[in-house]
């Protein structure tokens, strides 16, 4: 992808970094190829390499009198963790609370924002299901990883770690269908409805029209998805079906008043997730039996007294994705 020339991380003295706003916390930044969605990162000042490919510094000074500022330029790319909002678009926290992980474990943090009622006033779940109407919201994270590339190539962003909760759950995993080739590992959280992968059911409740939804080609690569490690999080009282039954009714009876008056939700990608039938807990030990029928390995963690509370499951997927982020060169 060509970019425009823009501030890199490599144009810019280490001391100045900061200043700059290009360490530490970042403001939310639109994204080129779609300004309609926008991201935010956390990157701990003491482990970023600003330009890996550029300065270095004689071997005598490097060991024994590089400077604090010089030696930066000595440490290696930062791995990265995406961590994916839910529906109430809470991605300042995403980001925030990665904070304490991000400096004790040396990663930086990528946090994006697809804003609700991009193309219909009342759609919450556009980049839930990856394409909804006009937006991609996968190809626009990809978008964002290359960005991201240009503007701190001290981040590693050709794979990357993935977590998300919630609809943020609901969008790993579909992305991980897509994208498995783009990820080390990935972290799913409490989804209230996932993808089978049943070749008889539509998009995204089934993989039956992944070509007619996302164009010629596209495929799901079981092998790579079956090499990836994979958790999917839970809390153990988070099995009640959101807004209960009768929201649900409501909600379908509405969509179809809707749909007799426009065409609404007619076309390949458009497409609704399905009523949940059964709670978030059931859902994942469905998924991962139905998984485990394709030869794919997942680690169900239910964290017991925990309703639906990203926080609450947030240590137990630090634990998960710590160890397979330390096991990266260092």
């Amino acid at each position: 992808m060509d970019f425009p020339r823009f501030l890199s991380t490599a144009d810019v003295p280490p001391e100045h970094l900061e200043s700059a706003m290009l360490v530490g916390t970042i403001p939310f930044k639109a994204l080129k190829s779609d300004p309609r969605v926008s991201y935010t990162l956390y990157i701990p000042r003491e482990h970023y390499n600003p330009n890996p490919g550029g300065p270095s510094l004689p071997t005598t000074q490097k060991q024994h009198n590089a400077s604090a500022l010089d030696s930066v330029y000595l440490l290696p790319p930062l791995p990265l963790v995406v961590n994916i909002h839910g529906t109430g678009r809470n991605a300042e926290k995403c980001r925030d609370c990665l904070k304490a992980f991000a400096h004790s474990e040396r990663v930086a943090v990528l946090s994006p924002l697809f804003p609700a009622g991009i193309d219909s006033y009342t759609d919450l779940d556009n980049y839930k299901i990856l394409r909804y109407k006009t937006l991609r919201a996968d190809v626009a994270l990809l978008s964002m990883l290359d960005e991201v590339a240009v503007r701190w190539p001290g981040i590693a962003t050709q794979r990357v770690f993935m977590m998300g909760f919630s609809g943020g759950g609901q969008f790993v995993q579909r992305f991980m269908y897509l994208h498995s080739e783009r990820l080390r590992a990935v972290s799913i959280g409490g989804p209230g409805r996932v993808t089978a992968l049943d070749g008889t059911i539509r998009w995204p409740d089934g993989i039956q029209d992944v070509e007619e939804v996302f164009g010629p080609g596209v495929a799901i690569d079981r092998e790579a998805i079956r090499r990836l490690p994979i958790q999917l999080v839970v809390g153990g009282e988070d099995n009640a079906v959101h807004g209960g039954d009768e929201f649900w009714e409501w909600l379908k009876e509405k969509k179809e008043e809707l749909a007799e008056k426009q065409d609404f939700l007619k076309k390949p990608g458009e497409m609704q997730l399905a009523v949940p039938r059964i709670g978030r807990l059931d859902t994942l030990k469905a998924l991962q039996v139905a998984w485990e029928e394709e030869g794919i390995s997942s680690t169900l963690d239910v964290v017991k007294g925990v309703k639906h509370d990203s926080r609450g499951v947030l240590d137990v997927v630090q634990a998960f994705l710590r160890p397979l982020i330390r096991a990266l060169p260092r």
